[in-house]
């Protein structure tokens, strides 16, 4: 099922996501963008929207684009589909490969002892 989400909810999961890939706490943002941590839990919960001055500072903090804050990523499901369609591709692969090495293996006239 494919959820709209709206600017908010893009903002609030990107900013979680790219903090948390620094290892940063909710408290150690604030403290480095010189806001309260209730303030940076009001943007993750989607309760408060930013001033785009401080998007840009947040983004700074975080090492990014400010644009990538506003980004919406690939469906999850359809993700993972792609990622399914890839594996089944990649085993009729290795699976004709074996096959034919099987194949290979058995045409040979076999050696008497």
């Amino acid at each position: 099922m494919n959820k709209k989400r709206n600017i908010r909810e893009v903002l609030a999961s990107n900013l979680r996501e790219n903090r948390r890939k620094l290892g940063l706490t909710q408290e150690k943002l604030a403290e480095m963008a010189n806001v309260s941590l209730h303030y940076i839990s009001m943007i993750e919960t989607c309760n408060k929207y930013p001033k785009p001055e401080m998007v840009e500072h947040l983004a700074n903090i975080l090492g990014i684009e400010s644009y990538k804050l506003f980004t919406v990523e690939d469906d999850t499901d359809e993700r993972l589909e792609r990622l399914h369609r890839l594996i089944i591709k990649d085993v009729k692969i290795i699976v004709r490969e074996v096959v034919d090495e099987i194949k290979s293996v058995e045409s040979k006239p076999k050696k008497k002892k």
